[in-house]
């Protein structure tokens, strides 16, 4: 990657720019690993290929994409996913209401805080479009047979009448992501043969036709459907004098049933129901128990543990901004000791006992190796703490906006730097896989890629650049934390404090 690109993608994805790389640069970021191209995803949506209602009944003669009040009346498979979510809406307006009386909530100018508009879920204005194809296969760790996921990922827009006579397409702030099993055991090859990893794999890196990548336009999908995701920026409350500007993002996960072929309220992964677990001696028992095991204790550190659904939640409310250092997200779902938590689930000699505990099993550490470290894997190991975490907004993937006009040249970012930096380390499973190697699937911290991807990305906002997360401790504010002594800047730039930490700051020019 040159000099350039680096400079070029650091500032476009730190100022939060609406310009977008062009569409060689944003293909040499996702080479294999996502398709992105504005043109290509305009015409398997408007073509009604990838739609979410062709996907769930692909049998249907129309070839045109549902709006929302067709699509929730037809389609039998979501009935259940409207009520959830005005289940899940009704409970915060209430958490609301009891924690700001003073303030009002609602849709519509001259409310303090502006709720989203649940009404546009079942419009015949609105309806997802697609925005973005991601490979996850370097999510195989969960299901081996399936050799990962692929996320279709749509956004929700409104459509009406322009000022000219046309029409006007405005993207809606939520995402629903269909998440479908890489591979279906009934795909074969050329051959006759039984599709493996290392040939989806490699299919991918060729950046092949999308056919071959998911299947066929009347393909039966019922066995490769998995789930499907959804995340709403549930409300917005402009700065007061009660508080800093603040965004909420209402996240919730709906399982498919192929039994009974609905989507069913389900648990997040990893989603760890905080005030549950407290109020629960016997469940906090538990969990502490469990997670501190060496064996689970390790897969925590990798970033692949599977936490059980009995300590996980059904939603999760992510706001934002939030700070740089974990202990910022503290109050949301935090369980480690500190000033914020008098009575913890997971005390310094909890932790610092464990971790001593694996390195005598000879286990040892890539990430968690101080009290800090585990506090922070606890939080962006979360659905909730991963949207906080360098994120555009709460959305890691907001996808390419190609209802705007000439958006084959001017689209926004269509993703974090969260999920930027982790591209590298999909592409290097993917090619694991291509080439019949075992993949190494662990990841570092949502703030830093892992170091697999130290030479392409040095400079950069990912690593060491100018806006990189750091440790300011490296930067000689009191003994460096274990956990984060890689974290530091490039030449020329150093750590400085960029929020209320005394932990995390970022890689900024030096000033005398």
């Amino acid at each position: 990657m040159s000099r350039a690109l680096r400079i070029l993608l650091a500032g476009i994805l730190l100022l939060g720019s609406v310009m977008s790389l062009s569409a060689a640069e944003n293909a040499l970021l996702v080479r294999g690993t996502a398709i992105t191209d504005p043109d290509v995803l305009k015409r398997l949506d408007q073509d009604d290929v990838l739609t979410i209602s062709r996907l769930l009944w692909p049998e249907r003669n129309a070839n045109f994409p549902l709006t929302n009040d067709q699509l929730f009346a037809w389609l039998p498979q979501l009935r259940d996913i409207p009520p959830a979510i005005d289940a899940e809406f009704d409970r915060y307006i209430a958490r609301q209401k009891a924690v700001s009386a003073s303030e009002t909530i609602g849709v519509g100018d001259g409310f303090d805080v502006q709720l989203f508009d649940r009404s546009s879920l079942k419009s015949a204005d609105t309806r997802f479009v697609l925005a973005g194809l991601v490979n996850r296969m370097d999510r195989a760790y969960v299901s081996e047979e399936s050799c990962g996921e692929i996320r279709l990922i749509y956004r929700l827009a409104r459509f009406g009448p322009g000022p000219d006579g046309g029409s006007t397409a405005t993207r809606l702030p939520m995402t629903l992501n269909l998440v479908m099993k890489a591979r279906d055991a009934r795909q074969t090859d050329g051959s006759g043969k039984p599709i493996t990893c290392a040939e989806l794999a490699r299919r991918w890196l060729d950046n092949g036709d999308w056919q071959g990548l998911i299947g066929s336009r009347t393909a039966p999908y019922d066995a490769m459907i998995d789930r499907i995701e959804t995340n709403i920026q549930i409300s917005i409350a402009p700065k007061s004098a009660l508080h800093d500007f603040r965004s909420d993002y209402l996240l919730k996960v709906f399982k498919y049933d192929g039994a009974t072929r609905t989507f069913v309220e389900s648990t997040l992964e990893n989603q760890i129901d905080r005030d549950r677990i407290l109020a629960d001696d016997a469940l906090r028992h538990d969990f502490k128990a469990w997670l501190l095991e060496p064996a689970n204790l390790r897969e925590f550190d990798r970033g692949t543990v599977q936490i059980p659904e009995q300590y996980l939640a059904k939603a999760a409310v992510a706001p934002t901004p939030a700070g740089l250092d974990g202990s910022a997200l503290q109050p949301e779902f935090g369980l480690v000791e500190g000033e914020r938590n008098s009575d913890p689930v997971f005390t310094d000699d909890d932790i610092v006992g464990a971790l001593k505990q694996a390195a005598a099993r000879g286990i040892s550490m890539e990430n968690i190796r101080s009290v800090a470290g585990f506090q922070r894997r606890l939080n962006d190991v979360t659905c909730s703490g991963c949207h906080q975490t360098r994120g555009i907004g709460g959305f890691h993937f907001p996808g390419v906006d190609w209802l705007t006009e000439g958006a084959s040249t001017a689209t926004i970012v269509p993703a974090s730097p969260h999920f930027v930096g982790d591209q590298l380390r999909r592409r290097d499973i993917l090619t694991a896989f291509a080439t019949g190697k075992h993949p190494d699937f662990s990841r570092g911290f949502a703030s830093r890629p892992q170091t697999r991807g130290s030479r392409e990305f040095a400079g950069t906002e990912y690593q060491d650049g100018w806006g990189a997360h750091c440790s300011l401790q490296n930067a000689g504010s009191g003994t460096a934390d274990k956990s984060f002594t890689s974290w530091t800047c490039a030449k020329g730039l150093t750590c400085q404090a960029a929020a209320a930490s005394n932990r995390i700051g970022m890689c900024f020019i030096k000033t005398r």
